[in-house]
């Protein structure tokens, strides 16, 4: 094979150095494809003669390693069968325990090890663990709608990238006999480089490289501006692995062009607690539960333009009750006082009301309208609202 590559060369300068006759039309565009040409045939070549070196090393080593051998066979042999033990080997059971433990990380790796591992690591019982305990609380049921449609849309989400190279050189190497080649080497490894594109490990690893845009939901939006306080608003999130926050991007409203909001952390993320877009109004069903003190999120919005926020506040007594509990009526009243207690006393957004029987959304361009109400049940949701209360009272 050495003297044949030389022979090439040879050739191949000598050719340069020779008068020949202009070359027919068709010669001017294959030689556009000679760079890739010679290229992927030299790489082909160190390849072969590596392996075929290789190989003739390996021959000649139990040769010389036979003498060796009928000397120290109970040793040869102990090595021999502790070679030939694999994890394969251990019960289903066993295996599926071990690999049940390790991290993303550690299964992506196993997943390169060979095809039986490839295929084991690839299931969606071990991914499923994954993806609850870090996207569990984020991941809603308008982010799984949304990877549906992606995955419809893009079957070949999943594809490793190597494949494209190989497509490429298909391209410009197709009147070739290297072309032969190359798609012996695409079919023997089809199989290793796909990744179906509805898997949870597919889903995982798109959360991870930040391609897959999901909705849900951010607290105290555009870094805490004012205007926002104790708001949760809809977004689009993608995931950045270097600095483990999140990208959001809000979609436009009235004259406003599309907001991004970079480095948002975990704690400020959710996922949407009901599925209602941000353009439509909650269906109320707790109306007729208020009582005052209990905790709830309203929505609201400036104009009709804008979508609605989740805005945080309290039930409140009427003028007219003196705030003792074994005298309150409040709660047998038509109309339901909201308190947002992060404003000041004499502030226009401190207090409002609601109708109970017949609520919708009700307001004006002044002062905004109030939409549908959620009653707070989960004390979890009613500590991270309290977690986020600004430091000083809002006018």
């Amino acid at each position: 094979m050495l003297f044949f590559l030389i022979s090439c060369l040879s050739f191949v300068l000598l050719s340069k150095s020779l008068p020949l006759k202009p070359l027919p039309p068709w010669a001017s565009k294959m030689r556009l494809l000679s760079p890739w040409f010679w290229k992927e045939l030299s790489c082909f070549l160190v390849f072969w003669l590596r392996k075929s070196w290789l190989s003739g090393v390996l021959l000649e080593i139990p040769s010389a390693m036979s003498m060796r051998r009928r000397n120290f066979s109970s040793k040869v042999e102990n090595v021999e069968e502790s070679v030939e033990t694999s994890v394969l080997d251990l019960p289903e059971l066993a295996l599926e325990c071990i690999l049940g433990k390790l991290p993303s990380e550690g299964l992506c790796n196993m997943a390169a090890v060979c095809s039986s591992f490839r295929d084991r690591c690839r299931s969606d019982y071990l991914w499923e663990r994954h993806m609850k305990e870090k996207w569990g609380r984020l991941i809603g049921c308008a982010a799984y709608r949304e990877w549906q449609w992606r995955v419809a849309c893009r079957n070949d989400l999943g594809v490793s990238e190597g494949c494209s190279r190989k497509h490429l050189v298909k391209s410009l190497c197709c009147s070739w006999p290297l072309s032969w080649i190359l798609s012996k080497m695409e079919n023997s490894n089809r199989q290793k480089s796909y990744l179906p594109a509805d898997s949870m490990m597919s889903w995982y690893l798109s959360l991870e490289n930040g391609k897959f845009w999901f909705p849900a939901q951010v607290y105290n939006r555009e870094n805490g501006h004012v205007g926002f306080m104790l708001s949760c608003y809809d977004a689009e999130l993608s995931y950045d692995s270097c600095t483990d926050t999140f990208n959001a991007r809000y979609p436009p409203h009235g004259r406003r062009n599309i907001v991004i909001e970079e480095g948002v952390q975990w704690h400020r993320l959710r996922a949407p607690p009901v599925d209602t877009p941000s353009h439509d109004l909650h269906a109320s069903d707790c109306l007729h539960d208020l009582h005052p003190g209990d905790h709830i999120e309203i929505q609201w919005r400036r104009n009709k333009e804008f979508p609605y926020g989740w805005w945080y506040g309290v039930i409140g007594h009427l003028e007219t009750c003196s705030g003792n509990e074994n005298l309150c009526h409040c709660h047998a009243s038509d109309t339901v006082i909201l308190e947002f207690n992060q404003y000041s006393p004499g502030s226009r957004w401190r207090r409002s009301s609601v109708s109970r029987k017949n609520h919708q959304e009700e307001g004006n361009e002044a002062d905004g309208f109030y939409g549908g109400i959620r009653k707070l049940y989960n004390k979890e949701e009613i500590t991270m609202w309290k977690q986020l209360w600004p430091t000083e009272v809002l006018e």
